[in-house]
Order: C-alpha cells, then structure tokens, then sequence
C-alpha cells in the first residue's frame, strides 16, 4: 500500500496509487486483496455502492467515506436483501426520475414487494409504507404498474439474478440525471438507507442506524487502518 490513503475516485484503480473507488477503499479496509468486488459486501449492495461512487460529483464524494465500514461483513445469502436493495432504490427514484424511468421503477416496487411477500410469507399485494408513499407520488406511474403487473408474477430466483440488479442500475442513474437541486444528497442518502436495511435483516435483533451518521467501524475493520482513512481523508472517526 502508498503511504497515504487513496482518495475516492470514480471508476476502478489498478492500485491504490491511482485512487480508489467506494468497494476499493472498502477491500483495503477489510484486509482483503484490493479489488472493487471484495467478498466481505453483498453483491448487490457493492453494485449499488459502485454505482453511486461513479455517479457522483467529484465534490461530493468524499462524503460517501464515513458509509465504507458500513458495508464491510454486510453479506448474505438470503433472498430477501436483494428484494430490499432493489425496493428501497426504486423507491428513493420513483418520485424524482424522469417520466420514462417512473414507470420501470414503478414496477420493480411493486415486483420486489411481491417477491418479499413470497419469501416472507405475506399476503400478495401487501406493501410496505415507504412503497405506499413513493407510489402516491406519481399515481399515473403507479397505476400503470399495477394494470401491467397483473398476472405477471416475477420467481424470487428470477428476480434475483435479472431484475433486482437492473431497478438498481435504473434506480442510480435516474437519480443522477433527475431534475432535481441535488442528486447527490439523494444518492448518499439511497445508499445509507439500503445500508440500513440490510443490516436491519442481518441482525434484526441489533440492528442500529448506519445510516447517514454510518454508527461506529464495525469490528471486522483494521482499526489503524480505520484511522488512518479517517485521518487522511478528513472523515469523523
């Protein structure tokens, strides 16, 4: 490794002297070899971090610092934490991405709360609030997804391996793209959400907010290399 740390930077780095993207700083946190797809992050979620890394502007992103120990040893098999990542991204874009977008991220709500639904053994149909409020935003969206959905039941399998890493690829770009005063407030708080939730399934019991204030390193991060990132790059330990 350089003497100092790498500074967050779009794309992937051949090594940490060209810079380092959200999952690169992420690997070098957890000791692992240096790469943008490390096995300490679920697959998902690492994909979305990518994804707001690289949409971001470069003064914003060193704001995304303090989430990296977030997402270190926040992995899982469980089915669920893909429908997760994949709602809580439709639903941070549905309200604020052009109108060509509203409806694929329409639809991947009401897709993910099927598939949750299935896995947690719900009746179909029943929606979590933050669903219900991101659809009442654009009820023309809204009710073209459910005249579309009907009869069309998307296969958790399915779900997980096409549409869950599509809404979320969907669900940055719109956000980046929207008309709106800042997107990257909206994609920081997109990621620090899903952080959330995922650990909000990892450990229902002890689950705290990581959120936008990211909580304490967790304890599967290098400590000295926890505070030398802090002090490099200007994050709060």
């Amino acid at each position: 490794m350089p003497p100092a740390m790498p500074l967050l930077s779009r794309g992937k780095h051949r090594n940490p002297s060209k810079g380092a993207c959200f999952m690169e700083f992420a690997s070098y946190l957890a000791g692992e070899r240096w790469s943008d797809h490390p096995s300490c992050t679920h697959p998902l979620l690492a994909g979305l971090a990518r994804l707001v890394n690289d949409h971001t502007s470069d003064a914003a992103r060193p704001r995304l610092a303090v989430l990296i120990p977030s997402v270190i040893g926040l992995t899982s098999d469980d089915p669920r934490m893909d429908a997760r990542i994949a709602l809580c991204s439709a639903t941070a874009a549905l309200p604020v991405v052009a109108h060509e977008r509203q409806l694929a991220m329409a639809v991947s709500i009401l897709s993910a709360e099927h598939v949750l639904a299935v896995l947690e053994g719900r009746p179909s149909g029943d929606l979590g609030e933050r669903s219900r409020q991101a659809l009442a935003q654009v009820p023309d969206a809204a009710r073209w997804a459910y005249n579309f959905g009907r009869g069309v039941r998307i296969s958790p399998k399915g779900f997980r391996r096409y549409a869950a890493p599509n809404a979320v690829q969907l669900a940055v770009r719109g956000i980046a793209q929207a008309c709106v005063p800042d997107p990257d407030t909206l994609l920081r708080d997109l990621l620090a959400t899903a952080i959330d939730d995922c650990w909000a399934l990892l450990r229902p019991a002890s689950a705290s907010g990581t959120g936008t204030g990211a909580g304490p390193a967790p304890a599967v991060v290098d400590p000295a290399r926890w505070a030398d990132a802090c002090r490099l790059t200007g994050v709060s330990a």
